[in-house]
């Protein structure tokens, strides 16, 4: 099958929704299909290149920062790549398009629907209400876009119930199907826990880390803090660490595909995420597979994806943080237990070769249905 792949951001741009295009690309790659990506250039990066048997074209853009992309430099990749894309598939003539976010790059896909049917995997900003913080005038703005996007769509992903949920409330739309976010299980080993805390992810508001700091300040957990990434609240991150007794460290943006960042993870005996707004955090999914214990929050896309194997809290509470993190640093048979438990869940439920073979039959379901209606 050939498989045209469509995302934005592609590592080492971007967060989870790039990290999740590259794995579900290589693996399909494995199973004997042709993958052709097409992302956003940047500088510094080839136009073009193979990796682990993945062809990966990247379009001009006017994007500045690896970890953050606006709303403007996202334009920019739309524009560049629909001519590209429609040049590409004539050239190579795709069985499918699989894109990745409804918004921006399901635009590319709306427009060239003629010439190639394409499914959408939802990685939660690109859905109204998911971070209003972030997008709630934009998405006000191309709501008309976003639902012919939708509705054209032969189908729409959903990494979890939680999103399926948020984009029903937005139209009523009857081809949404969950498929979980995959993760690269058997990397993250063989695991050593240290006493350290390790926090990840692009560093936003609704992200929550503010409350873990909080929870932290008046007291002392006597473990190494390690908290990965940037983002625009970073600077506000590190003026709140500095009033408080417990030594954070900010170790930046760090490439998810290096050792450190899996020394990171095998090391860390828990791991908090306490983000308002998630849809299935391949971070979390990371932490799993590295039997780290969890504490991450209720009423997310988190809650679904950890089931009865972390520390749940509310979201935006800092009581309720600091509370599961005292009650692990002092319970080492349950940090141990939940730590367990959660790597059985990720093997069983996330390992990246059970998620590609998901997606393998939708495309064959999505191109049965396709002939049919010519």
């Amino acid at each position: 099958m050939k498989i045209l792949m469509l995302n934005y951001e592609y590592p080492p741009l971007g967060g989870g929704g790039g990290v999740v295009t590259k794995a579900l690309s290589e693996e399909l790659v494995a199973l004997g299909h042709s993958v052709d990506v097409v992302t956003m250039g940047f500088k510094g990066l080839k136009k073009m290149e193979i990796i682990n048997g993945v062809t990966i074209y990247r379009v001009p853009c006017i994007r500045k920062k690896k970890e953050m992309c606006k709303t403007h430099e996202m334009l920019s990749y739309c524009i560049s790549a629909v001519p590209f894309v429609d040049k590409l598939n004539k050239l190579n003539h795709y069985d499918i398009n699989h894109t990745h976010f409804i918004l921006p790059t399901g635009i590319v896909a709306y427009l060239l629907k003629n010439k190639l049917p394409y499914v959408i995997t939802s990685h939660g900003t690109d859905v109204p209400g998911h971070n209003p913080d972030r997008f709630s005038f934009q998405h006000k703005l191309v709501n008309p876009i976003w639902k012919k996007v939708v509705n054209d769509a032969h189908l729409l992903i959903a990494p979890s119930t939680y999103l399926k949920d948020l984009i029903l409330q937005n139209m009523v739309f009857n081809n949404v199907k969950v498929i979980n976010n995959g993760c690269n299980v058997y990397s993250f080993g063989p695991i050593k826990k240290d006493k350290k805390v390790l926090l990840v992810s692009r560093l936003f508001e609704f992200k929550g880390f503010q409350h873990f700091l909080e929870a932290i300040k008046d007291i002392n957990i006597n473990c190494e803090i390690n908290i990965v990434g940037d983002g625009p609240y970073k600077d506000t991150l590190v003026n709140k660490s500095k009033m408080i007794s417990n030594k954070v460290n900010f170790l930046g943006w760090v490439d998810n595909q290096t050792q450190t960042y899996n020394e990171l993870f095998k090391t860390s005996s828990i791991f908090v995420h306490p983000s308002s707004a998630e849809n299935c955090p391949v971070v979390l999914q990371e932490a799993m597979s590295s039997g780290c214990a969890i504490i991450t929050t209720k009423n997310t896309g988190c809650a679904e994806i950890v089931g009865d194997t972390a520390l749940l809290v509310k979201p935006n509470d800092p009581e309720e943080i600091r509370d599961a993190l005292l009650c692990l640093i002092n319970d080492d048979e349950l940090m141990s237990e939940l730590g367990h438990k959660a790597r059985v869940r990720a093997e069983n439920n996330f390992d990246w070769k059970i998620i590609t073979i998901e997606y393998v039959n939708l495309y064959n379901d999505v191109l049965k249905s396709a002939l049919k209606n010519v």
